[in-house]
């Protein structure tokens, strides 16, 4: 098939591009370079089924394709609220862009929405049918709202235009290639340890949250997009779920670091609990996490270690 991947040349989606690559796909990469990054896609520019293209999704696009996985968006706190404005609009224009781009050539499209749809949950693992609890007007909004409306857009262009549309909720994901300055917690924790500076803990720790490795995650995307008859949305994530503070010393002991922990004021709308529920996954799927957590931390140190010293 020849398949667009939005946000190609970001964390997840330069993963995604390898996988479909090596499944025989032709594959082309759209990104703004935002914050995604050459260094990601380098690897495939060699590659003739793989095609690059810079282009902003708040702009429309016209190229032929049979599947488009939408992942184009910041999705750290660090740099979406940087440009909040700009945010929403990729989330809101680039999923109008998409979906009349999959309207007109028939192509079944993946929106990557998240776990931040579901807010400060009140639920506790986060069910799909759990309708969230979010803040519209907070600092955080821009991203959660965005991701919801994008949400919705999805299912009003299936109802009303039948546009053959899927969406996952993708939660907490880590692994090469995780840029260094975004602000999440595993690349904060990993690049603090490796030069030995503090590790900082928003609030007490005792916050949780659950962690899926990327190769984990790429495989749902892509058991999501094959799958017949079931549009989601649909939780991918690990629910195996760690305190921030458990998490930290699993770091330190990792990397070998003698860093010491410091907490800071836990930033607002900052959600206290955070594990999904797999079970809709499972079952339409056949989908679960299966890199154990120490396994793939330890692949994202060594990556994150060789990065710092260049």
């Amino acid at each position: 098939m020849r398949i667009l991947v939005t946000g190609g040349a970001g964390f997840i989606g330069s993963h995604l591009c390898d996988r479909l690559l090596e499944r025989g796909h032709e594959v082309i990469c759209l990104d703004n370079f935002y914050t995604g990054s050459k260094d990601n896609i380098r690897h495939l520019l060699g590659n003739d089924h793989f095609e690059m293209l810079r282009h902003d999704l708040i702009e429309p696009i016209l190229v032929e394709v049979d599947q488009i996985y939408n992942l184009a968006c910041p999705a750290s706190p660090v740099h979406y609220q940087y440009n909040p404005v700009k945010t929403i609009k990729t989330n809101v224009l680039g999923a109008l862009n998409m979906l009349g781009l999959a309207k007109r050539v028939k192509a079944r499209i993946l929106q990557a929405s998240t776990s931040e749809v579901y807010g400060n949950p009140l639920e506790h693992p986060q069910r799909e049918s759990y309708w969230g609890n979010v803040n519209p007007i907070g600092l955080r909004s821009c991203y959660d709202e965005g991701k919801r409306a994008a949400e919705t857009l999805m299912m009003d262009y299936h109802r009303q235009n039948h546009v053959d549309v899927r969406i996952v909720r993708i939660f907490n994901t880590y692994g090469p290639r995780m840029a260094e300055n975004d602000g999440r917690v595993v690349s904060n924790f990993i690049v603090q340890a490796l030069r030995g500076n503090p590790l900082t803990i928003y609030g007490d720790g005792s916050q949780t949250r659950s962690f899926c490795y990327v190769d984990d995650l790429v495989q749902g995307l892509i058991a999501m997009m094959q799958c017949d008859g079931f549009i989601g949305p649909v939780n991918l994530g690990n629910p195996n779920e760690r305190t921030i503070m458990e998490f930290a010393h699993i770091i330190l002991k990792l990397t070998g670091s003698s860093s010491k922990v410091e907490n800071l004021p836990l930033p607002a709308d900052d959600p206290v609990q955070r594990r999904p529920d797999i079970a809709l996954a499972q079952q339409k799927l056949g989908w679960q996490p299966k890199v154990p957590l120490d396994e793939g931390l330890q692949i994202t140190i060594d990556f994150f270690r060789k990065k710092l010293a260049c």
